[in-house]
């Protein structure tokens, strides 16, 4: 148990903090916003991380973080130290030309701007979903089955999207796919379409949230 809990305190802080770097970006004409209800205009990455606005105004604060941490069923250290991490590294680059805050919010409408390099292009430049590119990582990449990636497979797609000496940008795409890997994977192994394509969207979030529901989460329960 120790073991694991200081593997998934190392990967968070990882993933966490390489947000607070530069970051490059993806060009693609076929990014398109996602509609809904709730916000018409928001892009898919906004509501990826609109999942984490536990009060629906727009703006993250570590407690929110925490909050969704837990709902998808981290234990309490690791989602305490992962909110603070996750707001220290996107606060100030999701506020641009405004002065720091104490308090750490995340502004949504601005969560592009916490893109970081060699990912696999699925979100453009403004956080909107380029679906030739989600395709894309089923076409290439899965081989045994098209509507879903092994754990072998799940690497080599990785790799694939790694930019010469983006050494920031490989390692946190390799920590995200591996949590998403531990957290949703199937019996079986594999990390499904549908799977994936929830993460894009937030719902998968959403899903995670609702099969943990009232369960009461005092241990770490992936990685």
């Amino acid at each position: 148990m120790h073991s694991s809990l200081s593997f998934s305190l190392v990967l968070c802080f990882i993933v966490t903090n390489l947000h607070c770097f530069a970051l490059s970006s993806t060009n693609n004409e076929d990014g398109i916003l996602a509609q809904s209800p709730e916000a018409p205009e928001q892009s898919f990455l906004q509501k990826h991380a609109a999942f984490f606005d536990r009060n629906h105004d727009g703006i993250i604060y570590p407690k929110e973080t925490f909050e969704g941490l837990r709902a998808i069923g981290l234990g309490v250290l690791l989602s305490t130290v992962g909110a603070n991490f996750i707001n220290l590294g996107l606060s100030q680059i999701t506020r641009p030309g405004k002065a720091p805050s104490p308090l750490l919010p995340i502004e949504i409408q601005n969560i592009q701007l916490g893109k970081h390099g060699s990912d696999s292009g699925t979100y453009n430049t403004e956080g909107g979903f380029v679906s030739s590119k989600f395709e894309e990582i089923f076409s290439k990449h899965a081989k045994k089955n098209p509507n879903a990636l092994t754990y072998d497979e799940l690497l080599e797609f990785v790799k694939s999207n790694r930019v010469p000496k983006d050494y920031k940008g490989w390692l946190a795409s390799y920590v995200e796919w591996k949590i998403l890997h531990v957290a949703a994977k199937e019996k079986d192994g594999t990390l499904t379409k549908e799977t994936i394509r929830g993460v894009y969207d937030g719902s998968l979030f959403q899903q995670l949230e609702k099969k943990n529901s009232g369960k009461k989460i005092n241990e770490i329960t992936f990685i």
